[in-house]
């Protein structure tokens, strides 16, 4: 790894770690919005669509982040697709390899799933129902998957 390779690390690493508090904190907003879209007397404002449209749009920003970071820039998945093997046996190299990623693909499809049926149901309170119920299962995988031991 060159010193190139490692500030392109550090950097991404950064970046990724960074907007996934962006991404925690719009991702309570919008399902709680929704929440009360759900209970409420509804209307989908603008504001609405900004929301969601940002949450998945980040969701798919750290996704790309974390892509690159998976396969070109770090260390611990380099060494693991060296040996697979011996990551599996590894729990800290194990979650790095195949739990986070795998829990956040599954965390970013449900958000796009979430907003795509939103956006095509004409229903207010049906558009705030399927937002509630995926962005808020979103949430949850999400929080599964991260990295709590890391702030």
């Amino acid at each position: 790894m060159t010193l190139l390779d490692i500030n392109a690390y550090t950097l991404i690493l950064h970046l990724h770690s960074v907007i996934r508090w962006v991404v925690l904190i719009l991702a309570i907003i919008v399902t709680l919005k929704s929440l009360m879209g759900v209970f409420g007397n509804p209307v989908y404002a603008k504001l609405d669509n900004i929301l969601s449209a940002s949450y998945v749009g980040l969701m798919d920003l750290m996704l790309l982040l974390g892509l690159v970071l998976y396969v070109f820039l770090s260390p611990i998945t380099q060494s693991a697709f060296n040996d697979f093997g011996a990551a599996m046996g590894n729990a800290a190299v194990r979650f790095w390899a195949v739990e986070h990623i795998t829990i956040m693909i599954i965390a970013v499809a449900l958000a796009h799933i979430g907003r795509s049926k939103a956006k095509k149901n004409p229903d207010v309170k049906k558009k705030y129902k399927f937002q509630a119920i995926f962005f808020g299962i979103s949430l949850l995988v999400m929080l599964a998957g991260m990295p709590w031991d890391r702030f």
